[in-house]
């Protein structure tokens, strides 16, 4: 597991290691993998920074020193590159957690894998990248060192115990303090996501029956609504919230982002259309598998509340969530 200590990389491990698998965990050492799995220390970014990972290639036999390669990396993709290439010889597949995002901007809604792909990618850029084409450029340096042995899971938006960019648990901290919550849009707006469990369950799942190629990993477009997320927000924390559904047009002319202001939230238009709309078949039909909104939101929850109820802050990610004073003068003109 290359992470393997921080959300998806940790559910990850912790899915494997419940599997009774042996799982070695290259990391950093700024976070404790979990019990069980053993590590390897090293810096992707650095000069030499994949060393403890240069062992020894195929085993006699055949064999690889490892079955499997999970790689979450979201940053530059010779990073991937470089991993990928050392391990082609060491390890027997490679799965790369990529995203929807390497889709084309202006993609249609019911986009399936098929769909067409951000140009301008390079499997080599170091640097600074956009996130879609350090996503797209990592899948591209895996299929270069692995081919048909590479696994791709096109995550859409992740939500679940462990997450460190703050969409869920700002929603979790917002409603907890009670009152009035403002709610953007109608409850009835259907949303398309993952927890962070069932895409490790799936990944694991697909690799080890020798799947290869692009997956579009999210929930069913409907799984969940709006409503039924925040409403199951205002069970979990057991607060007095009162959630007042306001309507999307006043929402964006008083100058608040969806998405981020009002993390999962989009209003309705070509945006909504691509990230809660696509076409999930392919990874039903290979397995996937996902969990009620209500069991995502009280596993959160409850991993909150064991944090002291401040959820960890991934540091190349900016902060999310409505400023206070804005919420009240909007929560204001509607009373």
């Amino acid at each position: 597991m290359l992470g393997g200590t921080e959300f998806v990389g940790r559910a990850v491990t912790e899915a494997a290691l419940a599997r009774g698998w042996e799982v070695t965990v290259f990391h950093r050492g700024r976070h404790a993998p979990p019990p069980g799995a053993a590590e390897l220390l090293g810096d992707r970014t650095t000069e030499d920074g994949l060393a403890a990972l240069a062992g020894p290639g195929e085993v006699p036999g055949g064999g690889y020193a490892w079955d499997l390669v999970v790689d979450t990396w979201s940053g530059a993709p010779s990073a991937v590159r470089d991993a990928a290439r050392l391990l082609a010889d060491r390890a027997a597949r490679y799965a790369y957690v990529s995203s929807r995002s390497v889709y084309d901007h202006s993609a249609p809604a019911g986009l399936a894998e098929e769909g067409s792909l951000v140009a301008g990618a390079s499997p080599d850029a170091g640097g600074d990248v956009s996130y879609p084409l350090a996503k797209r450029g990592g899948e591209l340096a895996a299929l270069d060192a692995f081919g048909d042995r590479a696994l791709f899971a096109r995550a859409g938006l992740i939500l679940g115990p462990w997450e460190n960019i703050g969409r869920l648990p700002w929603w979790l901290g917002r409603i907890a303090r009670g009152g009035p919550v403002l709610a953007p849009g109608t409850p009835d707006v259907a949303l398309q996501y993952i927890d962070a469990r069932d895409l490790a369950n799936w990944l694991l799942d697909a690799a080890d029956s020798g799947l290869h190629g692009p997956y579009d990993l999210v929930s069913r477009a409907g799984h969940a609504t709006m409503g039924q997320l925040l409403d199951a927000c205002v069970r979990a924390t057991g607060s007095d919230a009162e959630l007042r559904w306001t309507p999307a047009e006043k929402i964006l002319a008083a100058g608040v982002e969806p998405w981020t202001d009002l993390p999962v939230w989009l209003p309705p238009g070509e945006l909504y259309e691509a990230i809660h709309g696509g076409d999930v078949s392919r990874a039903y039909e290979a397995g996937l598998r996902c969990r009620p909104v209500e069991e995502t939101v009280a596993d959160t929850w409850k991993w909150l509340e064991e944090l002291g109820g401040v959820a960890p802050q991934r540091p190349d990610r900016p902060a999310v969530g409505l400023d206070p004073a804005k919420e009240a003068e909007l929560l204001a003109e509607e009373a």
